[in-house]
């Protein structure tokens, strides 16, 4: 894969987890630990044009879900793929999530870096197979968007 992802979580060891996992697979990867402000953030974000953004929606000074709403307002990178992830994983802030425009949540709850990385990296495999136009990778997501 020749692809890019850009992850913002504030938990170091998710972070460089997944990081590492990513890189491993050939992804060139860029990190945030969510300590900016939000226009050093978009910044990044629209420097790096990643193909991919993880996110976590409980950060240290930005709220995540301003976040994805800040990126789809954006009509150069409101089709970016947005993988949330968060300790929040109460019906609320699923469906908040995908609302606002993620494209798929995953609950922190019993997290597992690895398998968080190997789910992404099949959702993302499957969205090349089947065309960047598509969003064939919801079926391996429970058909919702929301991933367990």
């Amino acid at each position: 894969m020749d692809k890019k992802i850009f992850i913002i979580e504030d938990d170091s060891n998710i972070l460089y987890s997944l990081e590492a996992n990513f890189s491993a697979e050939g992804l060139e990867v860029m990190t945030s630990e969510g300590d900016e402000e939000m226009d050093e953030i978009m910044d990044s974000i629209d420097d790096f044009a990643p193909d991919y953004l993880i996110l976590d929606v409980i950060l240290p000074k930005l709220d995540g879900f301003e976040i994805i709403k800040k990126i789809k307002e954006d009509s150069e990178i409101a089709d970016l793929p947005i993988f949330v992830f968060s300790d929040i994983s109460d019906e609320d802030s699923r469906s908040r999530s995908l609302e606002m425009g993620a494209d798929y949540f995953f609950p922190k709850e019993d997290f597992d870096a690895y398998e968080f990385a190997e789910k992404v990296k099949k959702i993302m495999a499957n969205q090349e197979r089947m065309g960047e136009d598509t969003d064939d990778g919801w079926d391996d997501a429970g058909g919702t968007g929301i991933v367990d």
